[in-house]
């Protein structure tokens, strides 16, 4: 168990990082990491080293994995299951998928051209872009496993119950016609060697690293602003555990926004540490990712507005519901 903790704090949350920036910060530049500035260059310095670490090694490994699951073999595998039992397998096939909610869609639209229940296409959209291998062990690295772990649960659970909920409504028909039209090719798999897979995650760290590390940089940049520079008494008057409305203002705020989850999770670390709820933190991350605009504007192109309405109102409420529930019990996981 020491060695488990050991290697936890060291691997993921870098204590040995922390205590170099530390030195950097209190002898390179001769400031306090106690006081406003320094503590603001401390938070960002390490953050986003260990952000970007945890992000390469992550990615490479898991798109090492996510190599044997071409969409094409995704597809085929969802196509095997039906109801209840497929809406869990495209939930958690959404977590091994490297995919913001913007590029899911296309994906959502090869499913459904290819025959698959909308309500199944659904699980997979909510759940890909929100519960993600990477960002749950980011999630471990600043908070804790328990966390990580209560985040993958519950994001699974409305993931599922999303698209199954939209399954029983049978709202096949505010799907746009397009969609329907031009059946998928069938096309043999390809097997890749070992090298052409290496090549591979190579080439997924550095596209998803061009695609997100300004997201990061702004994310860790409000979070050192929240952690250093704003009263924690302002925080808690507006986004206070005590407040009622905490939750609902959170996942409202988050929704319009555009912003990787990397990029979302130093800004909950920031508003945890000032005393703001772990549901209401989690709440605005889940809103940025699951219900950004423009996902919705481009999935507006492809479901009649009845459809989107269903979709965001569950998500929303779902959203809302784990929000409060993660207030309730925050003291079992924190």
């Amino acid at each position: 168990m020491v060695i488990l903790e050991w290697l936890n704090n060291q691997l993921l949350k870098m204590e040995w990082l922390h205590n170099l920036v530390t030195l950097l910060v209190e002898q390179g530049f001769g400031l306090s990491t106690k006081e406003n500035l320094g503590g603001s260059i401390h938070f960002f310095i390490y953050d986003v080293v260990k952000i970007f670490i945890l992000l390469a090694v992550l990615i490479f490994a898991i798109s090492y994995v996510q190599s044997f699951f071409p969409p094409e073999r995704t597809r085929k595998i969802l196509g095997r299951f039906s109801g209840f039992s497929a809406n869990i397998l495209a939930a958690l096939l959404g977590t091994v998928t490297p995919f913001c909610s913007c590029s899911s869609i296309p994906l959502f639209i090869g499913f459904t051209n290819a025959g698959l229940p909308i309500g199944v296409t659904f699980s997979f959209l909510i759940s890909s872009p929100l519960v993600d291998l990477a960002s749950v062990i980011l999630l471990a690295g600043i908070f804790n496993w328990k966390i990580a772990i209560a985040y993958v649960i519950v994001g699974l659970f409305l993931a599922v119950l999303g698209g199954t909920i939209i399954s029983k409504a049978g709202l096949e028909q505010y799907v746009e016609p397009f969609v329907f039209k031009n059946k998928m090719v069938e096309m043999d798999e390809e097997e890749l060697t070992t090298q052409e897979r290496l090549t591979f995650a190579k080439d997924q760290v550095l596209e998803i690293i061009d695609k997100v590390w300004l997201y990061i940089l702004i994310g860790v940049g409000i979070g050192a602003a929240i952690h250093n520079w704003i009263p924690e008494s302002i925080i808690s008057t507006v986004l206070g555990q005590d407040k009622w409305y905490s939750v609902l203002v959170a996942t409202l705020v988050g929704v319009p926004m555009y912003a990787d989850i990397f990029g979302t999770l130093p800004i909950a670390e920031a508003l945890v540490a000032k005393g703001v709820g772990l549901g209401t933190a989690l709440s605005f991350m889940m809103g940025v990712t699951a219900l950004s605009l423009p996902s919705m504007i481009m999935l507006k192109k492809v479901v009649k507005p009845k459809l989107l309405g269903v979709f965001i109102g569950i998500v929303s409420l779902g959203i809302i519901i784990i929000g409060y529930t993660f207030n309730a019990f925050s003291y079992l996981l924190l």
